[in-house]
């Protein structure tokens, strides 16, 4: 497949074509009337995503000939670092085109969007009308074939990992990408990476292994684990995270999975650490540079809907519709499936997890199970997982993910947990309880700053009793009020006999003031999926492989997970782990 055969199809599936002339003078011609501007550069200064963004927007007479982003807080590998995302692409199309109605990066639209109301300020302020400036029309473009060896749906960390590997063992790849970016939901994350081993542990004197990883993650993913796929993942952990930094990925340090858990294995990639989001792009932009040093092939904006098979039910590649309407076939010896998980389709929550409605996510709206989707239509097997990563957590304050120890209830008014343990352990008990919120109760004593930070809100509800605060968030007060009165008397005690959380972490709920901090559902991962075997190829309902099938990734986690999350950087590393197996084993597929 031909690098200019790649270029007109991703040129035709983001082409502008505007419904006046070529020309940028006469684009401001005719009916939309015709823009004069006093020359000049006026520096904008407009929201970003997170923080202020000056624009610099540059004027002739006649026309807009330069548009700079000069500062900004966007996120890496979203809002800027790659040659899709907004900051690198929109301004030139703005002076291409003279208009302001350009198509926003799918998978970074607010971004896009600040930066084009940027713009949109500047010509007022230059003497200019918006409304003069081009309106621009979608095109359909042709629908479009492609032959190659390797197609992988998805660049996602799986999908990247499976790619580089393919390519780099030789075969023609393409990757299919839904969004106008790459990176998917690890883009997003913390940017963390799970091994043992590293030289980052040694040079803190910690100590791990194989066998100590691999006991933990079975104790807390239980008889929902695969010990084989577990085990050969653990195996290689450290070898998935050397391939990584070699590719320029940097890692800067290691933590704890929670505080009261060691060893610690969770690492932090560049400007990470603790839970945050956003850091994910140290990950995907080397990991897209690498890929496209291998000579790699990428659509963006295209929807993979269909597998393709023949006669024997092999499976011989895929059919999608691009941003334009117009589809794409793509004839290959092997599929790698790495869509992504499902997060961003309640009706697919409702079918694989517990609860159905009342969360939230932060993944892309993408993530709707492209993969299981169509695996399942060729006879794919599908694990049907009963849980979610889950993690239950205050909108406005942040309790929740921050180790708070305080007393937690559930909807109930009923405490069911240790509330000082990993969050996502909290999580799954929350969700074990069908609850589908829960509340953090507190006084002024609890010494933790987002606690302290939550009574400071309007939005917090606080009485002068427990019986009070219960009516105000719709609680039992005799149940609540039980609940405290135990609870105090477990600190007085300074022994949690119910759930045996540290003396130290006891806090007694007394003070003049009581407050019920909410706490709401918001799912990441989603676990189950596609059935594959240890070499990632894709199972039937026989336990069969589909030939010419591999996935990997969030979209085939069955065996890597129980009920819960049990640790920061365990999806990325995994999915890439046999993200790489499906990319090696695809290449070499006859």
């Amino acid at each position: 497949m031909s690098k200019k055969k790649i270029l007109c199809l991703l040129l035709s599936s983001l082409m502008l074509v505007t419904t006046t002339a070529c020309s940028s003078n006469d684009k401001n011609e005719g009916a939309k009337g015709e823009n004069k501007y006093t020359p000049g550069v006026y520096t904008i200064n407009t929201n970003g995503m997170k923080g202020e963004m000056v624009v610099d927007v540059t004027f002739d007479e006649t026309s807009i000939t330069d548009v700079k982003v000069v500062n900004h807080k966007e996120t890496y590998g979203i809002g800027y670092g790659l040659d899709t995302t907004p900051i690198e692409t929109i301004p030139g199309k703005i002076v291409e085109t003279q208009s302001l109605d350009v198509d926003t990066v799918t998978g970074a639209t607010l971004t896009s969007k600040f930066l084009i109301g940027a713009v949109k300020q500047a010509v007022t302020e230059a003497g200019g009308a918006p409304e003069n400036l081009a309106d621009i029309e979608d095109a359909k473009g042709e629908d479009q074939t492609y032959d190659v060896d390797v197609v992988v749906v998805g660049g996602g960390v799986a999908g990247l990992s499976a790619a580089i590997e393919a390519a780099e063992g030789g075969a023609d790849v393409l990757v299919l990408e839904k969004q106008g970016i790459v990176g998917g939901a690890t883009t997003r994350s913390g940017g963390k990476l799970m091994a043992n081993g590293t030289e980052f542990q040694k040079s803190e004197g910690i100590e791990d292994s194989n066998d100590q990883m691999f006991s933990y993650l079975k104790e807390v993913g239980g008889d929902l684990i695969d010990d084989e796929k577990l085990s050969k993942f653990v195996d290689n952990s450290l070898d998935t995270f050397n391939w990584m930094t070699e590719m320029g990925v940097e890692v800067q340090d290691v933590e704890p999975i929670h505080s009261s858990l060691k060893p610690w294995r969770v690492h932090n990639t560049k400007g990470g650490g603790g839970m945050t989001d956003g850091h994910g792009g140290q990950i995907i932009v080397p990991m897209m540079n690498k890929y496209k040093e291998v000579d790699g092939d990428i659509i963006y904006n295209v929807t993979a809907n269909e597998l393709l098979t023949n006669d024997n039910k092999e499976v011989v590649g895929v059919k999608a519709t691009a941003k334009d309407g117009s589809t794409v076939t793509v004839n290959a010896k092997t599929v790698i499936l790495a869509t992504g998980g499902y997060a961003s389709n309640k009706e697919m929550m409702a079918r694989y997890a517990d609860f159905t409605e009342g969360y939230s996510t932060q993944v892309p709206a993408g993530n709707v199970g492209d993969g299981i989707t169509m695996a399942e239509a060729v006879g794919a097997q599908i694990f049907d997982s009963p849980s979610a990563q889950t993690v239950y957590v205050s909108y406005t304050s942040g309790v929740g993910i921050n180790e708070e120890a305080g007393l937690i209830v559930s909807e109930d008014g009923k405490r069911f947990v240790n509330e000082y343990t990993y969050q996502y352990h909290v999580g799954d008990k929350m969700t074990k309880e069908n609850s589908s919120l829960g509340y953090y109760i507190a006084t002024a004593n609890d010494p933790t700053p987002t606690v302290q930070y939550a009574m400071t809100l309007e939005d917090t509800p606080s009485a002068a009793s427990i019986e009070e605060l219960a009516e105000l968030i719709d609680l039992d007060p005799a149940t609540l009020k039980a609940t405290v009165d135990r609870y105090n008397e477990l600190c007085a005690k300074g022994v949690d006999e119910d759930f045996g959380k540290p003396s130290d972490k006891m806090y007694p709920i007394e003070g003049e003031k009581y407050y019920a901090i909410k706490l709401n559902p918001a799912v990441t991962v989603t676990f189950g999926g596609i059935v594959t075997d240890l070499e990632s190829r894709v199972l039937d309902a026989n336990n069969n492989p589909i030939k010419g099938l591999y996935a990997a990734g969030e979209t085939a986690f069955e065996g890597l997970f129980g009920t819960e999350y049990p640790g920061c950087g365990l999806a990325i590393s995994a999915g890439s782990f046999y993200g790489r197996i499906a990319g090696q084993n695809a290449a070499n597929e006859k």
